[in-house]
């Protein structure tokens, strides 16, 4: 089946399982200080599944982007990307096992109203439960499992430490924690009281045993079972059963228990046209048909350099149309660092022109019907891409004459000619043939990447002590602060947004400030984007210079005055239609669903016209202004043409 027809009959099944359709999230969180991206269709759904009432009911679907930064370096391989679709479906207190299980498996066998995929080459893991924490194993899964599958005519046997002892003609294997269990906090016994949590179900495509033989033959000799990395079974789906919560005496069952079922879209064609190789789905076959047309090489020669093009470039595409532009800093870095990432394995395929404008037209003609969003900001897009590929190939000629300089001038001022016994013996000892240091001023100056650095020393055959070079090039960086706290302190993890009371604190002080400006500055002015952390808050603004002093000012005094009058903060859930009427927004308002949350800061929720503030809104608020403390703006400055950018601080 084609993606299309998979993301649909997905959507129309549980739609007819009474859950309602809502939109996909952006790739960027909202109100989610943990995060820099969106990465699982689960992450928007956390607070509700925390126990927050969701808006549009108890039964939810939709298929969601999501990024993940961290598979960075996992790309090349013929399954990992960092965008993709996640399908998913949840129940918020509503069914729970002994539905989700059987509709899942039919979702996935049956062929008039799922995928169809044939039963012989599903396989499930399941939680075995833990002694030490009280927690059973998850009997009741695997019977519910077990009867989906004898009615297919499949013994369904249950297996324990298949990744010890092998498949053993299994066909549901239990795993420990850290496979099959989710919380917020990762394993059981890192939940603090109060926590909720509970195991999870997975389901595998085998893609059939002679994949473990001869494609990735580091394996062969070990046990072959659905969790090794071998290439033959694929993970297509998860069921987290949210059922415990932690409490002084243990982990106890909650009275409202949850499903969150998620789903990648592109293994699940994969499993459909029965090919491990998910870049030879329709969702990448005609990206990767274009980059065959800008050189002499087809795809099978080189898949690794092919996919890592695809996949950034995909990944790209939705970053921009979603707001990040680049940088060097938080999300603009991870965007620089995919597209010159593509440039620099494009210069590998004998790509010396631009490219990246030609094969994002592409991702736009698979995507634009179903995001349509991508299509919208085509040019804003395609603007980013050609600029962002034109300074780093300047980048790429400035650093290069550079290293050359830098090596020519080690080695006694010859030329940097395939030389080793000048940097070290012919044993292989060899010293450093730049230092850390020097290639971090290749970095900070040219924008050269590390790893295109020990590419260049490795073509001249000048190794460098690998961790001696990195530790000494990540000291250098730290210095000079290249990135900001929240990108070097590893915020890839997806998770709930921090509802502490400082950060809490600051997500009210936003709406202040942009009631402030837009008395100061004028109706016009809106909200382009936000970033909340415990020491400050970001807020990005339309507007076409940069601000006075006065404006600064006046803004200032004008929060600080709304917090010293002590306004009450109230929310209301309301039709969206009729909260559009009283909060107007620069957003794209599809994302929300048909009710949605208002927050009014001053007047009444009878009176809305005369609160200071009104805004929709889905995160956290103090319950009065007075709690804000002194606000201070602390810098003002230009984010792209038209947009400036305020740092703030409450004290």
């Amino acid at each position: 089946m084609t993606s299309k027809e998979i993301r649909q009959k997905f959507l129309k099944f549980f739609e007819g399982k009474e859950c309602l359709i809502i939109p996909s999230s952006s790739v960027v969180p909202e109100n989610d200080s943990t995060t820099l991206f969106t990465g699982s269709g689960m992450q928007p759904l956390v607070p509700f599944l925390m126990g927050e009432k969701h808006p549009q009911g108890k039964k939810l679907v939709n298929s969601q982007k999501c990024f993940r930064a961290q598979d960075i370096e996992e790309v090349g391989d013929n399954r990992h990307t960092t965008f993709f679709e996640m399908l998913g479906n949840w129940s918020l207190g509503d069914f729970f096992k002994a539905e989700q299980i059987p509709w899942m498996f039919e979702f996935l066998t049956n062929r008039e109203l799922g995928i169809g995929l044939d039963a012989k080459n599903i396989y499930v893991t399941v939680f075995r439960g833990s002694e030490d924490l009280g927690i059973s194993r998850d009997n009741e899964a695997v019977e519910l499992w077990q009867k989906c599958f004898k009615e297919k005519e499949i013994e369904a046997k249950a297996v324990d430490f298949s990744e010890k002892d092998g498949i053993q003609d299994g066909r549901i294997f239990y795993y420990g924690e850290k496979k099959n269990w989710w919380s917020r906090s990762g394993v059981p016994a890192n939940m603090p009281v109060g926590e909720i949590g509970g195991p999870d179900t997975e389901m595998f495509w085998d893609f059939g045993a002679d994949l473990k033989m001869h494609e990735n033959s580091q394996f062969k000799d070990e046990p072959c079972h659905v969790n090794c990395d071998c290439g033959r079974f694929v993970e297509i789906g998860n069921n987290v059963f949210i059922q415990y919560v932690k409490t002084e005496k243990g982990f106890e069952q909650l009275p409202a228990k949850n499903v969150d079922f998620g789903g990648g879209l592109s293994r699940m064609v994969a499993a459909s046209i029965n090919n491990p190789d998910i870049f030879k789905t329709d969702l990448f076959v005609p990206i990767v048909s274009e980059i065959e047309k800008l050189t002499s090489i087809k795809y099978d020669q080189q898949p690794a350099n092919f996919r890592i093009i695809a996949d950034h470039l995909n990944a790209s595409v939705f970053l921009i149309a979603d707001g990040v532009l680049p940088s060097n800093t938080d999300r603009g870095y991870v965007l620089r660092r995919l597209i010159r990432r593509a440039v620099r394995y494009g210069k590998l395929l004998g790509i010396e022109s631009n490219f990246i404008t030609t094969v994002s037209e592409a991702v736009i003609g698979i995507y634009k019907n179903v995001y349509p969003e991508v299509e919208k900001n085509k040019e804003k897009i395609f603007g980013e891409l050609k600029n962002e590929e034109e300074k780093f190939r300047k980048t790429l000629d400035d650093g290069l004459r550079e290293l050359n300089k830098i090596i020519k001038k080690k080695n006694n001022n010859n030329e940097a000619v395939r030389i080793t016994e000048s940097f070290g013996s012919k044993s292989g000892d060899y010293v450093n043939a730049i230092s850390g240091k020097d290639a971090f001023i290749l970095f900070s100056t040219y924008g050269f990447p590390l790893e295109m650095i020990q590419e260049e020393l490795a073509k001249f055959l000048m190794f460098a002590h690998e961790e001696e070079f990195k530790q000494e090039f990540q000291e250098e960086f730290k210095k000079h602060q290249e990135l900001s706290k929240t990108a070097s302190a590893g915020m890839f993890k997806g998770g709930l947004a921090d509802a502490g009371e400082i950060t809490t604190k600051y997500h009210t002080a936003t709406h202040l400030l942009l009631a402030a400006m837009r008395e100061i500055l004028g109706k016009e002015t809106y909200q382009k984007g936000s970033n909340i952390t415990a020491e400050r808050l970001r807020f990005d603004f339309n507007y076409p210079q940069k601000l006075t002093d006065e404006q600064i000012k006046k803004v200032e005094d004008l929060v600080n005055q709304k917090i010293q009058e002590s306004l009450t903060v109230e929310m209301l859930e309301m039709p969206k239609e009729d909260a559009l009427k009283i909060a107007k927004v620069s957003f794209d308002s599809a994302k929300y669903g048909d009710v949605v949350k208002v927050y009014f800061i001053g007047g009444s929720l009878s009176e809305p016209e005369k609160s200071f503030s009104v805004e929709l809104c889905g995160g956290p608020h103090v319950k009065n202004t007075e709690e804000l403390g002194k606000f201070k703006i602390t810098k003002e400055e230009a984010v792209s043409a038209g947009v400036r950018r305020i740092k703030a601080v409450l004290g």
